[in-house]
């Protein structure tokens, strides 16, 4: 042995053992983000990074919190493991939670005894039933914000080490930039859509301006012309509002707040803002509803909403002197709403696209007005309460819109 020689470090001897292992992982993690950067779908895309995450560094779970600037709090957004839409509800507080730590100085943070640590957010452990022994979380890094955090939890072998932390930190950096990505894909499709379907309503209002310029025109012309302009009006608003809800939830800024709702309460309550509408076309409004269902956890300004949407639907494209009948019952584990109507009923060329953007059935007597986003808006809601709405519909004989939602413990019937 060469005495001359110095000896190794046993963090060196443990470098030049890892080597090939850490290479690996480095290869692992491009071909990772080369998947991530081809997805555009934001939920999907959330989904990438938290399986990447746990791989990447060999723990037990993953877990990645965005940051809402409106309420100034951190949320679940998703997790390796099973992650509910009640649990997305969770808030995890910017000041007092190890997420929040991360957040706000914009480092990374290593706990390894996340129960001694006072930062530590215990009500998670307590929603998921998970026991979290250590931490290693990053901040997602935009440009000059932060996006939120990824968190991975219990090291499966030994402990979390440098090598974890480049890794995760990698992984992070490519992750913002594809989760900004993804949000400005579907804020510019959505935008491209809204603009192409304003076109056709201004084309109108400045057609009728013109016209009403016009000094030889008739009072009766330009008393036309003005309910013209009227109605364009109030088309575009409804149509702004409606998108402006739309962007809101489909780009996940929307809290839906969980409380006890009873559906029947709710139908009847509906029932009657929609009854005058209702009375004014003839129609006859009928309900059968099963009075021993339980209430079930949802946000009811967001179920009002959907179920208006569906019945303002009813009376819209029934015949005068229709009916419209609102039945609820409980199959299984599903509680299911139904709205059918005994209206003029949906091409079946058009099903597949009911619940499209914009997409409004054609009408060749050009007598029903709407943005084309009432459906649309009432899948999302449908879809965040982890339910789903399913149409069935024959032409001349009406439609029948059934809302899936859980049953959330109601007595079977």
């Amino acid at each position: 042995m060469n005495k001359n020689k110095p000896e190794r470090s046993a963090r060196e001897i443990s470098a030049i053992t890892n080597y090939p292992h850490l290479l690996k992982r480095y290869a692992r993690l491009l071909e990772l983000t080369s998947d991530m950067v081809s997805t555009l779908d934001l939920g999907t895309l959330l989904q990438h990074i938290v399986d990447a995450a746990q791989e990447l560094t060999e723990s037990e779970e993953a877990s990645l919190l965005l940051y809402d600037p409106q309420t100034h709090l951190l949320y679940f957004q998703a997790a390796t493991g099973p992650l509910d839409e009640e649990d997305k509800q969770t808030a995890v507080p910017a000041d007092q939670s190890i997420a929040g730590w991360i957040f706000t100085h914009g480092e990374p943070l290593l706990v390894e005894d996340a129960k001694t640590d006072p930062r530590f957010f215990r009500e998670v452990d307590v929603l998921t039933r998970f026991q979290t022994r250590s931490i290693l979380g990053v901040p997602l890094l935009a440009k000059d914000k932060t996006l939120g955090v990824i968190e991975v939890v219990n090291k499966r072998k030994d402990t979390f080490q440098e090598m974890d932390l480049r890794l995760l930190q990698s992984l992070a950096a490519q992750a913002a930039i594809a989760i900004e990505n993804s949000r400005l894909f579907q804020q510019s499709d959505l935008v491209a859509e809204m603009v192409h379907e304003l076109r056709t309503p201004l084309t109108a209002l400045t057609a009728a301006a013109h016209l009403m310029q016009r000094q030889e025109l008739e009072v009766d012309q330009r008393n036309k012309l003005s309910r013209t302009i009227y109605g364009e009006v109030q088309r575009l608003n409804d149509m702004t509002t409606d998108f402006l809800e739309l962007a809101r939830l489909e780009s996940g800024r929307v809290r839906f707040v969980r409380e006890s709702v009873l559906l029947e309460g709710l139908i009847r309550e509906c029932l009657e803002v929609i009854r005058p509408q209702a009375e004014s076309e003839s129609i006859t409004l009928e309900t059968e509803i099963d009075r021993s269902l339980s209430p079930i956890q949802a946000d009811r300004n967001r179920l009002k909403q959907l179920l208006l949407n569906l019945l303002t639907n009813a009376i819209k494209y029934n015949h005068r002197g229709g009916r419209v009948r609102v039945h609820l019952h409980r199959k299984g584990d599903e509680l299911l709403l139904t709205v059918e109507d005994t209206g003029r009923g949906i091409p079946s060329e058009s099903l597949s696209r009911i619940f499209d953007r914009f997409y409004r059935v054609p009408d060749k007597e050009a007598s029903i007005t709407g943005t084309g986003l009432g459906l649309a808006i009432s899948k999302r809601i449908a879809e965040n309460h982890e339910g789903r709405i399913e149409v069935d519909s024959e032409p001349g004989r009406g439609s029948k819109f059934t809302l899936h939602l859980p049953a959330d413990g109601s007595p079977a019937t």
